[in-house]
């Protein structure tokens, strides 16, 4: 009996051509078209995301400059601006300061209620859905 070294095998299985993969699921075999199904393409019509505004509420320990620090730092908006937010915030006891994707109006919410924290005051900040 004649016993082959596992680097005679190694060769061997090396040397030796691949076998012919076979032909895939649902697809005729080459030039046979027949019983071949064709799929009406459809367009599919999305939605864009449901947006969320970034709201803020009015308390009566906030300093008016701070709300307008924490809206020109985190929702970019000009000094003008962000004064008129800060009044309407003032007076009409919330405010919209910016409209998201839900990540980020989550993300902007986090960021200000943050701040206020680490500043010691009492800011409140919600998202809610555009309607």
């Amino acid at each position: 009996m004649q016993r082959t070294s596992l680097l005679d095998r190694m060769k061997f299985m090396a040397t030796k051509n691949p076998s012919k993969p076979p032909a895939p699921y649902n697809q005729p075999a080459r030039g046979d078209d027949s019983g071949s199904v064709v799929l009406e393409r459809r367009t599919q019509k999305t939605k864009p995301p449901q947006m969320y505004q970034v709201v803020m509420l009015n308390d009566d320990y906030t300093p008016m400059e701070f709300v307008v620090v924490v809206i020109q730092e985190f929702f970019n908006k000009d000094r003008e601006t962000a004064t008129q937010i800060m009044l309407k915030i003032h007076l009409d006891g919330k405010a919209v300061c910016g409209i998201y994707s839900k990540d980020v109006a989550a993300t902007k919410v986090d960021q200000v209620q943050e701040a206020a924290k680490q500043a010691g005051h009492p800011l409140q900040c919600v998202s809610e859905p555009v309607e």
